[in-house]
């Protein structure tokens, strides 16, 4: 049996440990193993597979270009340095490796559909569209192909073909397919005096978005009810379009069918000129009274409503978010008060380091979205990441600043200062992957600017 601090016992361990999901023993003995091997590329690119998981993307990308110097022909070590290139950016890199590593094995599906990924990364929808298009028709059945090529028709804002193909999301690892007592609804049904049930998925944000399109259904003639989550049901307790909103459906409630949100878009929403005015949203009055007591000392300054960071748990949250240290700058700025519209568990950080002193807490005793919406409306200006505010913050028809990463939302498309989604939405990107300095540097730019002019104007 092999020693415990033998190369052989190490790197046993490390993959057992792996393999457990136990990251933080498994990371210590890939790099106890590594120090006495450091020419084992496989074991440099499981450990680069490891980082990635865990969030550390950097160092996974590090890790697995060393790999890769060490045996730059291994299909499975391009395959993984192939991964790291696409989500940090590197798409033309990735492309070019992906498609040498199919001239060794021309059947591997996932690097075919992975470099329409790439291209829709770059904002290139026709290239990923005409490099999938034929891919889907030749693979029906393969769910990779259909979902990337509707993203890519999403960005291109071909809604019509974009939604049939999103269907196949239910078909992914990603989503757990429903298990409801009554029948989905096959599109085709007469709909007039039914009772349907629209049910939420995904984030908040999508239901802020899509729930604009319930007038739609309900003009086929049903009863429409909303199935809200609970930090979102009193956003929507006057929504147009739905007849009944509720976390729970009630006991004994008959249902004719149910559709999902995002599914919306099928009942007629074909490209960008049917995009329906922002979803209408409902402030309580005991909301806008909490607001008004956190907004209300700071009546004579700019006041700023910030959020840096959506769901930890979003796969894509470590792209799309960034350090709430980011918005310490703007707190240098005369007459300027910032507020944190933030609830979640990377308050932790922001209150470690003092940036509560300077940017004041004013959501993190929220009850719900109701509560941060109604502390939105007491801002001049919102500035957010890309996540639920966003959708809020536009839907309300607020001075919003969205800040996007490079490879954002497809609502954002990747090129352009706005969105016809939500017409008072300003966006700023990212002008090269992972660089939040430039694009943050061009927020307080404008930001002087802009509230100089609102100085001017009294």
């Amino acid at each position: 049996m092999p020693q415990p601090d033998t190369p052989a016992a190490l790197r046993a361990a490390a993959v057992d440990a792996h393999r457990r999901g136990d990251s933080t023993v498994a990371g210590d003995l890939y790099a106890r193993y590594l120090a006495l091997v450091p020419g084992d590329a496989a074991h440099w690119s499981n450990l680069g597979v490891l980082l990635r998981t865990t969030g550390r993307h950097a160092m996974a990308l590090r890790v697995q270009k060393r790999a890769y110097d060490l045996d730059p022909d291994a299909p499975g070590i391009r395959n993984n340095y192939a991964n790291m290139l696409s989500d940090l950016g590197s798409y033309d890199r990735s492309i070019a490796l992906r498609w040498q590593v199919l001239e060794k094995t021309p059947g591997d599906l996932n690097h075919l559909a992975m470099i329409g990924r790439c291209y829709r990364g770059m904002g290139k929808y026709r290239d990923a569209i005409a490099h999938l298009e034929p891919l889907v028709a030749q693979y029906p059945d393969e769910t990779e192909f259909q979902v990337q090529l509707a993203f890519a028709q999403l960005g291109a804002g071909e809604y019509a073909q974009a939604f049939r193909n999103y269907r196949a999301r239910w078909r992914t690892a990603e989503l757990t397919p429903r298990k409801i007592p009554f029948p989905q609804w096959d599109g085709q049904a007469d709909l007039a005096g039914k009772t349907v049930l629209v049910l939420p998925e995904q984030g908040f944000g999508d239901a802020v978005l899509f729930n604009r399109l319930l007038p739609l259904l309900a003009a086929r003639g049903p009863r429409v009810l909303l199935l809200a989550e609970k930090p979102m049901a009193r956003l929507f307790q006057d929504v147009a379009g739905a007849d009944w909103v509720g976390t729970t459906l009630p006991k004994g409630e008959t249902v004719d069918a149910w559709i999902n949100v995002m599914d919306l878009p099928l009942l007629g929403m074909d490209s960008r000129a049917d995009i329906p005015p922002p979803t209408r949203l409902h402030i309580p009055a005991d909301s806008v009274e909490r607001a008004q007591a956190v907004a209300g000392p700071y009546a004579d300054k700019f006041r700023i409503g910030v959020v840096w960071t959506g769901s930890l748990t979003y796969k894509g949250n470590a792209f799309r978010s960034f350090s709430h240290a980011e918005f310490l700058p703007l707190t240098d700025l005369p007459g300027v008060q910032l507020f944190s519209l933030y609830k979640g568990p990377a308050l932790d950080a922001y209150r470690a380091d003092a940036s509560n002193t300077v940017i004041v807490d004013a959501a993190g005793n929220d009850r719900d979205l109701a509560d941060c919406a109604a502390t939105m409306q007491q801002m001049d200006l919102v500035i957010t990441s890309d996540t639920a505010t966003a959708h809020i913050a536009g839907s309300l028809g607020l001075p919003c600043w969205t800040i996007l990463h490079w490879d954002p939302f497809w609502v954002y498309t990747h090129r352009g200062a706005k969105t016809p989604w939500y017409p008072s939405m300003r966006l700023f990107r990212q002008v090269a992957p992972q660089d939040w300095t430039g694009v943050m540097t061009a927020v307080r730019l404008a930001l002087e600017t802009h509230v100089a002019k609102a100085r001017r104007a009294g």
